[in-house]
């Protein structure tokens, strides 16, 4: 997967950061990002490249993030077979992650908005879940009652991006240990979500559960069986999905609740 963050890649950042801020040093850029970027794994080539574009994009953090929401491709339309081309984005979430909560970089104000801002336009075309949870460790009250807003957001990125970026145990990214001790903060948001239209949010809250009972099984079941009293098809499905692994594993709670769920 390394190779979506390639030369092809770096060419196309220059590219379109140059359209964005003609001052852009693009051929300095490319030389800063392509040094030292061939044994980096893909989580790692977007923080390097995040690196690359702090050093020539403007110091001041708000003013970078302006030129980088103005160089963005338009939002995604479709909720499936996005593919992997939309890893193009992962520097831009790694710079918000890596620089979005330093006053000292903006100015000496609050970047809190100004990342919020480009998280929401970023989700919209590759996912800030890797972004968001420096936010939900630094700023938990903050950045969880901004989630809460977006859970009514018309666009469905944004909507799944509330449960996504909340998993405390979401692959490839920065575990959450407060939530993972504690899931109590963010189950208003899967409460929120679980009768989402659209199945690519369910999704997300059912891999979202299943999380949490890795930790706290007992804390799922319960939330499962009230679910359940009034499920349509739909969280018929979610709490299936929820339950797959421990029901593999053969715990009784799991199996019932999934049996219970398939039946109409």
């Amino acid at each position: 997967m390394k190779r979506l963050l390639g030369e092809e890649a770096v060419d196309g950042l220059a590219h379109n950061l140059r359209l964005a801020y003609p001052a852009f040093d693009a051929g300095a850029f490319r030389a800063a990002a392509l040094e030292g970027l061939e044994p980096l794994g893909i989580m790692d080539r977007g923080v390097h490249l995040a690196r690359a574009m702090r050093k020539y994009l403007p110091a001041n953090y708000a003013s970078a993030i302006a030129i980088l929401l103005d160089s963005l491709t338009p939002p995604m339309a479709r909720t499936d077979e996005l593919g992997l081309a939309v890893f193009f984005y992962l520097p831009h979430v790694s710079f918000v992650a890596q620089y979005g909560l330093d006053p000292a970089g903006n100015g000496g104000e609050d970047p809190f908005e100004v990342s919020m801002r480009a998280q929401y336009e970023l989700t919209r075309r590759f996912s800030a879940e890797f972004c968001i949870r420096p936010f939900l460790i630094r700023e938990p009250q903050r950045t969880l009652e901004r989630l809460m807003q977006w859970t009514d957001d018309p666009d469905p990125h944004v909507r799944r991006l509330c449960s996504e970026g909340t998993r405390p145990r979401l692959p490839w990214a920065m575990r959450l240990p407060a939530f993972d001790a504690d899931p109590t903060p963010v189950l208003p948001l899967l409460e929120k979500l679980k009768n989402d239209p659209e199945l690519y949010v369910r999704r997300s809250v059912a891999n979202h559960l299943g999380d949490i009972a890795k930790r706290h099984p007992e804390r799922v079941f319960e939330l499962c069986r009230r679910w359940l009293a009034d499920a349509d098809n739909e969280l018929r499905w979610l709490i299936r999905h929820a339950l797959r692994h421990p029901a593999k594993k053969l715990v009784p709670a799991a199996v019932q609740l999934r049996a219970a769920a398939c039946k109409v």
